[in-house]
């Protein structure tokens, strides 16, 4: 029987900066990280796009609008610290339809209102002095915007946790949790381990370990895969850095879009296709259990039913490189199916409530002696060390420290 302060389920990205910042904040708490893979931010952590989000999108205060805000400037003052290579290189989001124009003003309005600094409209003829080769109508320039490797920051959380004294065990998949007078006792594969404070950031199982602290959320976790192309290197000209379509407002997603990598290259994606299976990054990856429980889930169906339209297109740029590519020239006319390749994917973990609401904020339920973060979308990277640092604070108040 190993004791700690607290136990943090989930070695993503989220998990980790609450940890680093635990012990940062209370040197020589006993801490402990369960990740059931192999290694850290084997997931969600390190299969996104890469980029630094600037907050734009996010409804002005919201938890997703403040936490990335600060998060931003957190995230950039650790990768200077610790050398790990970024790029502020901004971005472009582009309106190439009529109808787009008033969405884009919205957006920019709402950055504005986000605190924005140097965001600017711009002309088709400055659209093409930053992306020569994008059609627009007109666009919107993020100068903040960036991209980085966030498997390379979580892997510095981690380096910080094991240094400050913390244990790191993976290859230990969570069970069962129990609560012994004040301590929770909690079952993994391979042993028990006891804690005052137990600490859910399970991403993708989110919902699963909630259940399991006692906790009943009105949701479950939906699975979407987000596939992606790369462009071959003798095109890659034909992108800078990011450019971004105006997101439709009928599908919850932002759409396929162009993204500089920060180890080089270009890439092209992701769509948003339901995974048959939590962790399923191929088309073919299907786990008949995990299938039907949401098939059968009643959000699902209402999800369903109301973006059935958006889903198929989705499915199609799934199963045809023609279709995915068709989205691409809206934004790029010049790519050609021969320009991209078939590159990596990700699942994005989606909170979906049995009324059909996908969950556009985080959700953070604490009572004593459990913290479970049922619900961590995007910005959740960008703004990881802010919502490892609010996680921490609600922990350290628990205890008195």
């Amino acid at each position: 029987m190993i004791k700690y302060d607290v136990i943090v389920s989930g070695a993503g990205i989220v998990g980790l900066a609450t940890a680093m910042h635990l012990l940062h904040r209370a040197p020589g708490l006993r801490i402990a990280v369960v990740e059931k893979e192999p290694g850290v931010a084997a997931h969600q952590s390190s299969h996104n796009s890469g980029v630094i989000h600037s907050g734009i999108y996010y409804k002005p205060g919201s938890q997703r609008a403040l936490n990335c805000k600060r998060g931003y400037d957190l995230m950039i003052a650790f990768c200077t610290r610790y050398d790990i290579p970024f790029d502020i290189c901004g971005k472009i989001i582009v309106a190439t339809e009529e109808q787009e124009r008033s969405r884009l003003h919205a957006i920019y309005q709402r950055g504005i209102e986000n605190g924005l600094i140097g965001l600017k409209k711009i002309s088709r003829d400055e659209a093409r002095e930053i992306e020569p080769h994008v059609d627009a109508l007109e666009a919107v320039w993020v100068p903040q915007a960036g991209i980085v490797d966030y498997g390379t920051v979580a892997q510095q959380y981690a380096n910080l946790i094991r240094t400050s004294g913390g244990d790191i065990f993976t290859c230990l998949r969570v069970m069962a949790l129990t609560m012994n007078g004040g301590t929770v006792v909690v079952q993994t594969e391979g042993q028990e381990l006891q804690g005052n404070i137990f600490i859910n950031c399970s991403g993708l199982y989110s919902d699963k370990v909630a259940q399991m602290t006692g906790e009943r959320p009105d949701l479950q976790i939906l699975p979407f895969r987000g596939e992606y192309y790369e462009i071959i290197p003798e095109r890659q000209y034909l992108v800078r850095n990011l450019v971004y379509p105006v997101p439709n407002p009928n599908f919850p997603f932002l759409g396929v879009h162009f993204t500089r990598m920060i180890g080089g290259g270009i890439e092209a994606g992701p769509n948003a296709v339901l995974a048959f299976r939590r962790e399923g990054y191929s088309r073919w990856d299907m786990h008949p259990g995990e299938l039907a429980e949401t098939l059968t889930f009643p959000g699902f169906r209402k999800i369903a039913a109301k973006y059935w339209r958006d889903g198929w297109a989705e499915m199609k740029r799934s199963y045809s490189k023609r279709h995915f590519v068709a989205a691409l020239q809206r934004l790029v006319p010049d790519i050609r199916p021969e320009d991209v390749e078939p590159g990596r994917s990700g699942v994005r973990a989606m909170a979906c409530d049995r009324a059909g609401n996908l969950l556009d904020d985080f959700l953070i339920l604490e009572r004593p002696h459990i913290i479970n973060v049922c619900n961590a979308p995007s910005p959740a990277a960008t703004a990881s060390l802010a919502i490892g640092e609010a996680i921490a604070a609600k922990a350290l108040k628990q205890l008195n420290r």
